[in-house]
């Protein structure tokens, strides 16, 4: 049996690894201060995500350009496009500003866990399965191929998680902070008018289907929240059954 001190924990030569010595976490080392509020942050980031998918379905038919300025999201844009096509977005501008800082509000986590841990966040993602190991090794080649410029192709909507693997592999490069977050504002901004643009293409018809969509949005909001907690809590179930 190994030996431990009176707090319990194992004492050197036990051979009981460390907790923190475990393929699932992105370090290579005894977790210090930074690593752990790296890692805090990633996890309140996915919580964040979740929560705000009920508002995303709310405002998407009752106030797309709310909705852009709050969270940038490209659908909300496309929205916002068409609304302004026809004379209802004001300042839509202003709303596209907003969206675009906000689209970017967590990426400087993905660039702060490359700097600290490499590769180390990319193989946790990767090491989720088999599937996942393709999809985030295909990625990886992609950025490694851009350098720079797959600042612009990470917003690009394919299945792939373009957008993960680029920003960490700019902070384990050595990509200084202020020059990522200028090419991340760049590039957000970039893709956001190529969504306002689609939407002012497509106009009226764009305008009536969110017409329609504002009837139920409330309902579809429901349902989310209904689909995230319901969901949480199979998962809960599920770890405490593993």
């Amino acid at each position: 049996m190994p030996t431990e001190d009176s707090a319990g924990a194992s004492l050197p030569g036990s051979g009981e690894k460390e907790w923190w010595d475990d393929p699932s976490m992105p370090w290579k080392h005894k977790p210090g201060r930074a690593d752990k509020q790296c890692m805090a942050w990633i996890l309140f980031m996915g919580v964040f995500g979740l929560a705000m998918l009920p508002l995303r379905g709310w405002l998407l038919g009752l106030n797309p350009p709310l909705l852009v300025a709050l969270t940038g999201a490209r659908s909300g844009t496309a929205a916002m496009g068409a609304l302004a096509s026809q004379g209802l977005a004001p300042h839509w501008w202003l709303y596209l500003m907003a969206g675009s800082l906000m689209s970017i509000k967590f990426d400087w986590i993905y660039w702060w866990a490359g700097k600290l841990w490499g590769r180390g966040m990319i193989e946790v993602w990767a090491g989720q399965s088999k599937r996942a190991a393709r999809n985030y090794a295909r990625a990886e080649r992609w950025a490694q191929k851009m350098g720079w410029l797959g600042m612009f192709v990470a917003y690009v909507p394919i299945p792939l998680p373009l957008m993960q693997v680029i920003f960490v592999l700019a902070g384990s490069t050595g990509m200084s902070w202020k020059k990522f977050m200028v090419l991340d504002f760049i590039a957000s901004t970039t893709w956001l008018l190529a969504y306002f643009a689609l939407g002012w293409q497509v106009g009226e018809p764009a305008v009536a289907l969110l017409k329609q969509y504002a009837k139920i949005a409330n309902w579809v909001a429901i349902g989310l929240v209904v689909f995230i907690v319901g969901s949480s809590m199979y998962s809960a179930r599920q770890k405490q059954q593993a």
